[in-house]
Parts: C-alpha cells; structure tokens; sequence
C-alpha cells in the first residue's frame, strides 16, 4: 500500500483473534500490536498470532512489541520460556564486577531477543533506564540497574546490544525519567516538582548519554505519563511539547521513533481519540493501547493519524534490525547458566 500505517499500536483480548478485531485491523492498519500474558499460552499459538496479524496487513510489515524485561515484567514465563533476573541484579554485579555484569547482562538480553525473534516479536519494550530515588513508589525499583544515573548510563548499552544482536528493536524507557516519581502512573498522574537542575543531572542524565553515544545503533523510545512541575506544570510529558521538544528531542537528544506510554493508564483522563490526538499533538510518533477494548481502540483511531516525518525514517532503518539476528546460541542452557553463574558468583 502507498499510503502510512496509522500511528497507533494496539493490544488484543485474548490469545486468538475475534472476527470484529482482524476488520478493525485490517480497515485501520496500525503501525503495530503489542502482546500481554492474555495472549500467551506456548510457542506455537504466539507464533501463529504474530503470523496473523502480520498477515493481515502484509504490505505494511507491522511491529509486534512485548514487554519482556526480566524480574517482574515478562509475558513470557516458564514453562515454555526462561525466567529472565530483573535489572536491578545485574546492577548489583556490575557493581562488584563491571566487565562481568556487562558480560551477564549482554548475553541475558540476547536470550531473551533469541527467544522472541523464534516468536515473530521483533521489538522489546526494554531496558527500563530509570533512575529510582529514595521515596519514589516501587512501581520502578526493581526494574531499574541501579539508583547512580553513572551505572544506569554504562549498562543500558549493554541491554541494547544483546537485543539487537538477537534481530530486536530495543525501546528505552521512560523518558525523560519515572524514577522520582513518588505515585504509580497506572493508577494516577505523578508529580515531580524538582528543579530542571537537579532532573538534567539525574533523572535524564543516561538517556543522554545513551543518545550521544557513537554506534547507539536502533532504539525506539517511549514517554513517561509524568508532570515535570519544572518544564510544564500541566501536562505530563506524553502530552507536552515542551517536555518532548525541549527536554526528550533537545536536551536527551533522542532522534529515534517515540512512542506514548498505555493511553489506558489512570495517569492520562479524558476520551481516547483526545487522548490520542494530544500526544501526537505534542510529537509522539505513536500511541500506544494496550487492554484489547475494541471501543476505546475505535477512539484512539479516530484521534490518530498516519504515520508521517521522521518516524517513517526510524521504521524503515529498524528493518536492518528485525527478525535478523547477527548472533545464534548454539548451546541455549550453557549461555543460561554463565548468567546465572555470574549473578551468584559475581
């Protein structure tokens, strides 16, 4: 098709698609879909799910994300698929060991992209680059490599390479930083009233550095449905311009696709197709619709539009990326076990 796929991506119900879901897929055609536990069951159904929703727009080569961090966060579980450590362990060893850490880290992220490119996924939302402060909710914690912004900027890279070896787009996230906020976005809007000082060196502190970085390679990015009281004390990043202008494009320099959080989060109020159009409104490039409400997707369409500028330039060079994996593991349980070997041992 000549014309842009719609600047949206989209969840679904359940772990097969319903009738009225692939005629609103097909008749909106979305940049993407992203997979939840309710979609899982083994590989052969997530196979044959990913095999079908990119069949129903196969001219348009659609994105199929997951969330598959490690820790907490993995749709994919046991027993089909490996229990990956969460962030914060590989921080603790690359605080004891940093080659070692790199190492665990590099490969760990690797096996996971190994195992979602078997999969037809070709984008991970991962790594969280978050820095969480004292005080701040536990919806980050855990999912974070570390509370020093310096760690968090050393082994993010690491993260993305073993991604992209494996054929997977990594997404950082979330910009420009939910770590010092004190309330979780899924259920309310965070406020964080500290001074652009204080945010710039922190709290943004390794997306910068990520962004500046020679050989960054691709990276998608998503927002943080935050109110930074400093830059805009109304609206939270995913809807400001002048987070997304001034501090995600400008000071972070991300150049990459840049994607909304869950427009179904708590955080952001209003209807969906307002919800949708305020984001790209302020520059995402995509919104993002996670629960599978065939409804609420309607809106968000309605208040979308189609894909356009440089996000089309980001999708287009993530093609030398997805579903080509540069490393294979011919010996899945040995590259397993120096993960787990480093973590115990350091």
């Amino acid at each position: 098709m000549s014309s842009a796929p719609l600047a949206a991506i989209f969840g679904m119900a359940g772990k097969a698609l319903s009738d009225e879901e692939r005629a609103f897929f097909r008749r909106v055609r979305p940049v993407g879909y992203i997979l939840f536990a309710r979609n899982v069951e083994d590989p052969e159904q997530v196979s044959a799910l990913t095999q079908e929703l990119r069949s129903l727009t196969p001219d348009d080569n659609p994105l199929i994300l997951i969330d598959q961090e490690g820790g907490r966060v993995q749709r994919l579980i046991p027993p089909h698929w490996r229990f990956a450590p969460s962030m914060a362990e590989f921080g603790e060893l690359y605080a004891r060991n940093p080659e070692r850490g790199a190492e665990a880290l590099k490969t760990n992220m690797a096996l996971i992209g190994r195992e979602l490119c078997a999969l037809g996924i070709d984008v991970d939302c991962a790594p969280v680059m978050d820095v969480p402060v004292l005080g701040a909710h536990d919806v980050i914690g855990d999912r974070a490599f570390s509370t020093d912004p310096a760690v968090v900027a050393q082994m993010a890279p690491y993260a993305c390479d073993g991604l992209r070896e494996a054929g997977i787009v990594p997404v950082i996230k979330h910009l420009p930083g939910h770590g010092r906020a004190t309330s979780d976005s899924h259920k309310e809007l965070p406020v964080v009233t500290e001074s652009l000082g204080v945010l710039k060196g922190s709290d943004f502190a390794p997306f910068k550095v990520l962004c500046a970085a020679q050989g960054q390679g691709v990276c998608f990015g998503m927002t943080a449905h935050v109110v930074y009281k400093s830059i805009d004390s109304e609206r939270p990043a995913t809807t400001s311009k002048t987070v997304i202008g001034d501090i995600i494009r400008g000071e972070i320099g991300f150049e990459g696709l840049l994607m909304s959080d869950d427009l179904g989060m708590k955080a952001l109020s209003g209807p969906f197709d307002e919800r949708a159009a305020a984001s790209l409104e302020a520059g995402c490039d995509v919104v993002l619709h996670c629960d599978g409400n065939l409804a609420d997707m309607e809106a968000v369409a309605k208040g979308a539009k189609p894909l356009g500028g440089n996000a089309l330039k980001s999708l287009e060079g993530a093609s030398s990326v997805r579903l080509k994996p540069q490393k294979t593991f011919e010996n899945v349980l040995v590259a397993e076990f120096g993960v787990l070997d480093a973590l115990r041992r350091g």
